[in-house]
């Protein structure tokens, strides 16, 4: 943010001057993690530290695939959506390149809104992991239920923004003409008008990560991001055109949420057994205890 309005405007780099700013953020940000780890209190960087453990390593693939598979199927995503506004967008009067532009631009502002959805998830984790692991379900249900509520709160408040000023966050990105602008304000209404539901997909999915459930984090991500949104996006522009590339997002993310739901209930279910049998266990270890202390 800091370096690219000087390298591009002070110094009138154009284009070099934003990807040399891209690069400084990253060798300055890498530096700055380096020192921080090899700075920590709690914690003493050893050699023994840099030896694989396949064990740990196993462990740490099986969560993190769901995360790594998500990233890939963004890119299938953009390939087939890329394809079909080329397509499609030339059969209708916007032309190609007005819908390759604005869904890019939609793309980017989606991808802010994601962040901020997928840091509430990603922060709620180790609270969540330490409470799941300490057989502390209360807590953990009441952790979901505010993350949920924190969810809601940025997907609602997304959704309010993109139906209602769609124009003031185009021009943003410049002015252009009527026809560009007609479609911008269409595609922001339409293909974000259910990124509510998509912040709570993906906090449901982190959250499965922080159980340690990586086959069911791993499905409701793929579900959404791949299984829905590719086939969707290749099938609904023949029904609908231009805009059925516009209604894949809305589909894909209703649908999803089903499982959402199921996914949810079960897991409720499963945290209300296991708070059970911590009770039943507890109750059996206190008429022991009084048992000893009587004999």
């Amino acid at each position: 943010m800091i370096l690219d309005p000087i390298m591009i405007f002070v110094f009138h780099w154009g284009m070099m001057g934003a990807a040399l700013a891209t690069i400084t953020g990253q060798i300055v940000s890498a530096i700055l993690a380096v020192y921080y780890l090899c700075h920590m209190k709690s914690i003493k960087m050893e050699t023994e530290c840099f030896r694989v453990n396949p064990i740990i390593s196993k462990k740490v693939l099986s969560l993190g695939i769901s995360s790594f598979l998500t990233q890939i199927s963004i890119v299938a995503i953009m390939a087939a959506m890329n394809n079909m506004l080329v397509i499609y967008g030339a059969q209708s009067r916007f032309g190609s390149d007005i819908p390759l532009t604005v869904v890019g631009i939609v793309m980017k502002v989606f991808q802010i809104v994601i962040a901020f959805s997928v840091g509430i998830a990603a922060g709620s984790q180790p609270v969540i992991g330490f409470n799941y692991g300490a057989g502390l379900n209360h807590r953990v249900k009441k952790i979901f239920k505010l993350m949920m509520a924190a969810e809601a709160c940025v997907g609602v408040f997304s959704m309010i923004i993109f139906e209602c000023f769609p124009m003031e966050i185009i021009k943003l990105f410049g002015n252009e003409s009527v026809l560009y602008n007609e479609f911008a304000v269409l595609a922001f209404r339409t293909y974000l008008c259910t990124i509510v539901l998509c912040c709570i997909q993906k906090s449901v999915s982190i959250f499965l990560q922080a159980l340690g459930k990586p086959i069911l984090s791993m499905g409701l991500s793929l579900l959404r991001d791949f299984i829905l949104s590719v086939p969707l996006v290749l099938f609904l522009p023949k029904l609908l055109g231009i805009k059925g590339t516009l209604y894949s997002a809305p589909a894909a993310d209703m649908i999803s949420f089903i499982a959402v739901i199921a996914v949810t209930r079960y897991l409720f279910g499963h945290l209300k057994k296991d708070e059970k049998e911590e009770r039943e266990t507890a109750f059996n270890r206190g008429e022991e205890t009084i048992n000893l202390v009587s004999e």
